[in-house]
């Protein structure tokens, strides 16, 4: 099988670039659907409409419902249909640029997905993630090419919750211990292919980047600055881990996030902020030497480290054990660990790195 690298067509990052949205999307049609929340359409809006006006690019808006499942793709689809666009806008977070790729695969029209936050690598794949109605992980749907155009505003991005950046960090610690699991099992990632040595380069240097920066930018956010080391932590949370778990692959850390899923108590919390303790659970299982390096970047940044900072009070031996069940899934990715994985040592993973993570914060 082949080596493959995958990538969005084009990556732009940086102050005020939002103002520039027209100019930058009329090379992919002449009538925009913006798929946007409500909240998204009252502080952005007028700058999205005015920069699309200016471009001479007609515009559609829609609200997004709140959750990436097929019922919201199929509505937003005939929306396409009736409203004339010829390609579509993702502006917000991972679940509205999720639905947006969905949405422009299924009508095989162009897609440009504007973040307004860094919580998750979700903007630059080709691939969604789908939930049930009431917000359980389904499946991933794949699609034939990434989007044709990543926009970051780093002034938007910048005024965004702190916690929301902090997330994305979660997500993107997973990028490189995932990525070298497939290389060592030499697993088939999510691009179809081998992993690239370019995937791992670029999977390393997002976690170099998240321990030499992540615990200054989320600083300098706390202060109302957008610093070098913001920007930084920004491309390693979108660019760094978008490209390196797609062309490196996935693992151990989101299946198990993909479990927990099932614990209606974790709907409350981020991706990422989930992620980062499927993360402990997989170096755990690893027995890996980064362990505690990874959970005190955690602690020190505000990541979850046990059940009960994931709102889970019954963190019962039968209760994670279905989590690990449902995680250790064959439609799932942690049968690309480069061993035997069972339910069994899942669950006692998951319930040794709560353990490790009630010791880092001095709970026993």
């Amino acid at each position: 099988m082949a080596r493959i690298f995958i990538s969005p067509s084009k990556y732009v990052q940086g102050p005020g670039e939002l103002t520039r949205l027209g100019e930058y999307a009329k090379a992919y049609g002449d009538h925009a659907l913006v798929v946007i929340s409500e909240g998204g359409l009252r502080r952005s809006g007028d700058v999205i409409t005015a920069s699309l006006e200016a471009a001479g690019v007609a515009h559609t808006y829609d609200n997004f419902n709140g959750e990436c499942s097929q019922a919201e793709i199929d509505r937003l689809v005939e929306v396409f249909r009736a409203s004339g666009a010829d390609f579509v806008v993702g502006v917000g977070g991972g679940k509205i640029f999720d639905t947006a790729k969905a949405v422009a695969a299924a009508v095989d029209v162009p897609v440009v997905i504007v973040p307004t936050i860094a919580a998750t690598d979700a903007p630059c794949s080709a691939l969604s993630v789908i939930y049930t109605d009431d917000g359980q992980f389904k499946e991933y749907q794949f699609f034939k090419q990434n989007p044709n155009l990543v926009l970051m505003d780093t002034d938007v991005i910048s005024k965004s919750p702190v916690r929301l950046t902090v997330s994305g960090m979660g997500d993107a610690l997973a990028t490189y211990f995932e990525a070298r699991a497939c290389k060592r099992s030499d697993a088939t990632t999510c691009a179809g292919g081998h992993v690239t040595e370019a995937a791992m380069a670029l999977a390393r240097l997002c976690y170099e980047t998240l321990i030499a920066d992540g615990l200054k930018a989320k600083l300098a956010l706390e202060a109302g600055a957008c610093t070098e080391s913001v920007e930084k932590v920004i491309e390693a949370n979108t660019l760094l881990s978008g490209l390196g778990f797609e062309s490196a692959g996935l693992a151990g850390a989101h299946a198990i996030h993909n479990g927990m899923t099932a614990m209606p108590e974790t709907h409350a919390f981020y991706h990422g902020e989930k992620v980062a303790f499927g993360t402990l659970t997989q170096l755990v299982l690893e027995n890996a030497e980064e362990l505690y390096e990874v959970l005190d970047f955690c602690v020190e940044v505000g990541l979850p480290v046990t059940f009960a900072q994931l709102g889970v009070e019954d963190a019962s031996w039968e209760r994670v054990l279905e989590v690990a069940k449902l995680a250790c899934a064959p439609t799932d990715t942690l049968g690309n660990m480069p061993f035997e994985v069972t339910p069994e040592k899942v669950a006692s993973a998951m319930l040794a790195a709560d353990a490790y993570g009630r010791a880092a914060l001095g709970e026993e």
